[in-house]
């Protein structure tokens, strides 16, 4: 089975090299924790040792699981048209209300409502890419269809 590259933008890469060298200074303290709880004696019923432990198992999970984000990384730079892709900046407008809203298309990692961006592979996401400013496009949606339109396409 070959493996599936995640595509993401050069921020998105570099967002989640900063989380790793952030977990790995993280490390040493986490370990020193676990040593002082565990000197307090019997492991059974020692709280602190059975906290410090959970801790730096799941940062030595993030860790790995980072680590293989980057490994199937594929950094995509947005491409120099007017197409919409991972990367750039798209206004919509909802058909049905009229309200406008800018998104930028990022990868599944990055996605991030609250920073308006949107996966590639989200619906909306899949609706819009590769299409144009004017386009009025289809997005089939868990709760049903509606329509935006394209009102402009940005690479910042």
């Amino acid at each position: 089975m070959e493996p599936t590259f995640n595509k993401m933008t050069p921020a998105g890469y570099h967002a989640i090299e900063q989380e790793i060298e952030s977990l790995k200074d993280q490390r040493p303290h986490r370990i020193k924790v676990l040593a002082a709880a565990a000197a307090l004696g019997d492991r059974s019923e020692n709280a602190e040792y059975t906290n410090a432990k959970r801790d730096l198992g799941r940062l030595e999970s993030r860790l790995r699981f980072l680590n293989k984000q980057l490994q199937y990384a594929q950094v995509v730079q947005p491409a120099d048209n007017d197409k919409l892709d991972i990367g750039k900046f798209v206004t919509i407008e909802f058909m049905d209300d009229h309200d406008q809203l800018t998104y930028q298309l990022v990868g599944k990692q990055e996605a991030n409502l609250e920073e308006n961006k949107i996966s590639f592979t989200s619906p909306i996401g899949a609706a819009l890419a590769n299409h144009s400013t004017g386009d009025v496009v289809t997005v089939s949606a868990p709760n049903g269809n509606y329509q935006v339109k394209i009102i402009t396409i940005n690479h910042d």
